[in-house]
């Protein structure tokens, strides 16, 4: 059995980063072949490195380079998180077109490519994952790499009229179209990327996965990602998960807790849930004084403009109705800008009688996920989905709102809030099931058994 090799922007080289979730599945894979991980170190050097730093631990080789100043500033924070990333969220408004930084993002590509290449064996499989990669496979190929290479968009995949705004956006695709199996969060994710190639390559679609384009046969699915379900469900009844919700249970005094965890990014929508929230105490009375909601939102890419710009708003907004409807012993929304270890977070999930999980446009959204694995069967919360995180095509038996209608987000909260005990638990354990049945191990599994690699 060859071994797999993954790529991405940061790999789990520091042990601590292979608690949970993407790091749990590709480790797993990676140790079961002795394979190897390669990315970014996480460090800025004056210069680009002769050599990249190369060590082995449980059997899986790492080899990971250090970024120059130059490279990080284009290829990461400039083409990679401000042209990919606001268009591939349908923010065409914020992105930032510099011909320089694809040219940054591309010499990227090519270097951490010129490491791969070398040390591959007949016999391997490459497993690519994200936007930071996208010309991965084309760079591979150009090595002389005739060998399997599986690409993961965790990110949503925009329409084809959003993608065509990106200017390199036929260079983009022609590189994706070297991958042989592509993996995308969604069937909507999945079908944008197809009606491209189809209506802007010449493409033809020959069904169950497979695309006939630029004179190749490659495999285009969606394999929608999930979480190590079993085991967050352990985490919400730990000792660190019920202090959690002991000591936030002495801020609502008996109040019912309502819950917003997402990072600082303008994707989540959370200036819409914040005004929703607003009208929920505007339009329903009979909630003030009774309804608490909590925003954990770490701050994220402090350094990008966009995210100062929602920081401050985020500000306002929490101010402002703060004002409007606090009182001596009741504060309606809180507002922590800081990170909580998962079990805390799944303690809080745990009490939490709903949970908004509201983004304009998000790949999948594990914290759905997470929310209803935290559950208490005697009592569980209601999860409130909008229909723009790709989570929402697997948990259909949740609330399903538009997060840009903020009066119909704060009509369905109500009627979450005041949900009947059996109802709330006939939906619970459909989503549940599905949670379950769909976990991290049956996401890899599935996308590696495509490749042709066994996952281990």
């Amino acid at each position: 059995m060859g071994r797999l090799i993954a790529i991405s922007n940061r790999t789990a080289a520091d042990a601590s980063a292979r608690a949970g979730g993407l790091a749990v599945a590709v480790w797993e894979s990676l140790k079961s072949t002795g394979g190897m991980w390669v990315g970014w170190s996480g460090n800025i050097s004056d210069e680009v490195p002769a050599e990249p730093e190369v060590f082995t631990d449980e059997g899986v080789e790492f080899v990971v380079t250090d970024l120059t100043e130059q490279e990080h500033d284009g290829y990461y924070l400039q083409y990679a998180n401000r042209v990919i990333w606001p268009i591939f969220h349908y923010r065409v408004d914020l992105a930032h077109f510099a011909n320089p930084d694809f040219s940054a993002y591309a010499a990227v590509n090519a270097r951490i490519s010129s490491l791969v290449a070398p040390r591959l064996k007949d016999g391997d499989s490459v497993w690519v994952h994200d936007y930071h990669f996208l010309l991965m496979g084309d760079y591979l190929r150009q090595s002389g790499w005739k060998g399997p290479i599986g690409f993961f968009l965790h990110i949503p995949f925009p329409s084809p009229e959003v993608f065509r705004t990106l200017p390199e956006h036929d260079t983009i695709a022609r590189a994706m179209s070297q991958f042989s199996v592509l993996g995308f969060q969604s069937k909507t994710d999945r079908s944008n990327f197809v009606r491209y190639l189809v209506e802007n390559c010449d493409a033809t679609d020959e069904g169950d996965g497979w695309i006939s384009v630029f004179g190749r046969r490659i495999r285009a699915n969606a394999y929608p990602i999930g979480i190590e379900a079993d085991s967050f469900a352990k985490a919400a009844m730990s000792e660190v998960a019920n202090t959690a919700a002991s000591r936030i249970g002495r801020f609502l005094g008996g109040r019912n807790l309502v819950l917003g965890v997402d990072r600082m990014d303008y994707s989540k929508g959370l200036p819409q849930r914040f005004e929703a929230v607003g009208k929920l105490f505007d339009h329903f009375p009979q909630t003030r004084g009774k309804v608490s909601f909590t925003q954990i939102a770490p701050p994220s890419r402090s350094k990008v403009e966009e995210y100062r710009d929602l920081r401050t708003q985020l500000d306002g907004l929490a101010g402002r109705i703060n004002g409007d409807y606090g009182d001596l012993d009741w504060i309606p929304i809180r507002y922590l800008a800081r990170s909580y270890d998962r079990r805390e977070l799944a303690g809080l999930y745990r009490i939490a009688r709903a949970c908004l999980v509201t983004p304009l446009r998000d790949g999948m959204n594990l914290v759905a996920k997470e929310f209803v694995m935290a559950q208490d069967p005697d009592d569980p919360g209601v999860l409130i989905l909008s229909e723009f995180a790709g989570a929402a095509e697997q948990l259909s038996d949740t609330l399903i709102v538009n997060p840009h209608d903020t009066y119909r987000v704060a009509e369905v909260l109500y009627k979450a809030l005041t949900m009947p005990l059996e109802e709330r638990q006939e939906r619970w354990e459909k989503l549940r099931q599905t949670v379950v049945d769909q976990d991290i191990s049956w996401w890899r599994e599935k996308f590696l058994r495509d490749l042709g690699v066994e996952a281990g």
